[in-house]
């Protein structure tokens, strides 16, 4: 089965960053009406994220949100910490009691404990006495600062001893101060990171590390989010074989479904390559049977042009919801998309087989839904204004995506490697596409274009 023979890459003014609104209504006048009226992208684009949004929210234990999104506010419950404690190893002392104190005078102090974190009996320090404690005990009564063993002899009154704290402790040992020490010094106080009642995280963040390791610590074992997409990714065509197979006549390694699971993931979606199927209609019809049940979006790539052997359009046109169309840019310019499937069915989105035609799809299509379905504002590429400093052709009445290298540095971009829709080495060195829009047929070297960036 044979994908388009169009060449290009990405579209521009649907690709913009998360600044500008995703569309989200159909146009009024859709090329649907229109049979002999090509669609623009941004009509296509528009039709795909009106029949897409976030999915329900679910409630998750914390590692397995790890890539989702907030589904609401989060509220501590408590302070963070939660108690007052040290920050260091060393004594829990009155500071009036390290008043004055030197290396040559140093303040002799009556150890009365030994605090180990976790600890939930507590001496009081009175004056002229000190605790020894570790970092992250909690501060004993009476206390109002630490010094770090650094600034002590250790309790061994031979000097400085920074290794002292490994000794066990002798209560009513004494320990001597080498330096003053000012009030609250190396106490992290109750509530200095979080108050009971903040709003620690809003809803739409996105839980990495970091997110996840702060609701562990305010004591959230769940957490209610939007799950990440599933996507099935399948490749189409006889032609295929895999990756480390031999290569006959006529075929070639299948790198679709690599590419586009790949980008799936990177887009924050659970994506399944299911990898190459052949040009046989019951085949193709059993693989989609199978995956339906496991999808919330279905990427296929082949089959959407008008080649006498490709049989996509036979098998989708018996689920009644996929319209296959043709758009204003290039490549890409053979499209499909619908539903199939039992009761409202699953999103489908139908690219073309040509590698570069598929990923630049992917990044102007299915990538934004993808990140609609995750509940993202940001379902854009980011865009930067650039100049060329070659000179550029462009077919007129389409959009036309070239591939490039941009350098924020000095703000210039240049295409790498040509147009034509197989390259994919040069698409693996490019980090942008570079965008024509539909109605600019050449621009001189020097000019201003715009750029999406990729990575």
């Amino acid at each position: 089965m044979t994908g388009s023979t169009e060449s290009g890459t990405t579209p521009a003014a649907c690709c913009d960053g998360s600044a500008d609104p995703a569309p989200a209504a159909r146009p009024a006048s859709r090329p649907a009406d229109r049979p002999d009226t090509l669609w623009t992208v941004d009509e296509h684009l528009a039709d795909v994220l009106a029949a897409v949004g976030p999915l329900p929210a679910i409630e998750l234990q914390l590692l397995d949100a790890q890539g989702c999104r907030l589904a609401e506010d989060v509220l501590a419950e408590g302070d963070l910490p939660p108690f007052d404690n040290s920050s260091m190893d060393g004594y829990a002392l009155r500071t009036a009691d390290t008043d004055g104190a030197t290396t040559t005078y140093p303040s002799v102090l009556t150890v009365v404990g030994d605090i180990a974190a976790g600890a939930d009996e507590l001496p009081r320090v009175g004056p002229g006495q000190a605790a020894r404690i570790m970092t992250g005990a909690p501060v004993p009564p009476g206390a109002q600062a630490v010094a770090p063993v650094e600034w002590t002899d250790g309790g061994t009154g031979t000097g400085r001893a920074a290794d002292a704290m490994t000794a066990a402790p002798v209560e009513g040992e004494e320990v001597r101060v080498l330096r003053p020490v000012a009030e609250g010094a190396h106490i992290r106080r109750r509530g200095s990171d979080v108050t009971a009642g903040d709003r620690v995280l809003t809803a739409g963040t996105r839980l990495g590390p970091a997110q996840l390791g702060l609701l562990a610590a305010i004591g959230r074992a769940t957490v209610t989010v939007r799950p990440r997409p599933r996507v099935v990714v399948l490749s189409t065509g006889s032609e295929l074989v895999q990756p480390g197979e031999p290569v006959g006549p006529g075929q070639i390694a299948d790198s679709n479904s690599f590419t586009l699971t790949a980008a799936a993931r990177d887009a924050g979606a659970i994506a399944y390559r299911v990898g190459g199927v052949p040009d046989d209609a019951a085949r193709l019809r059993a693989v989609l049977e199978d995956q339906l049940g496991r999808a919330d979006l279905i990427v296929t790539s082949g089959g959407v042009s008008v080649g006498a052997y490709d049989v996509v359009k036979e098998v989708f046109a018996e689920y009644g919801g996929v319209d296959f169309r043709r758009l204003r840019m290039q490549p890409g310019k053979p499209q499909g998309f619908g539903r199939i499937g039992p009761g409202a069915g699953v999103p489908l989105l139908a690219l073309p087989g040509n590698p570069v035609s598929a990923y630049i799809s992917f990044e102007l299509f299915v990538r934004p839904a993808i990140r609609a379905m995750l509940g993202a504002e940001d379902v854009h590429r980011p865009v930067v204004r650039a100049h060329c400093p070659v000179a550029l052709r462009s077919p007129g009445g389409r959009r036309q995506f070239l591939r490039g290298r941009y350098s924020a540095a000095d703000g210039l971009v240049e295409p790498v490697g040509g147009a034509e829709s197989h390259l994919v080495g040069a698409l693996a060195r490019a980090d942008c596409l570079i965008v024509l829009p539909e109605d600019v047929t050449a621009l001189p070297a020097g000019a201003e274009v715009e750029v999406v960036l990729l990575g």
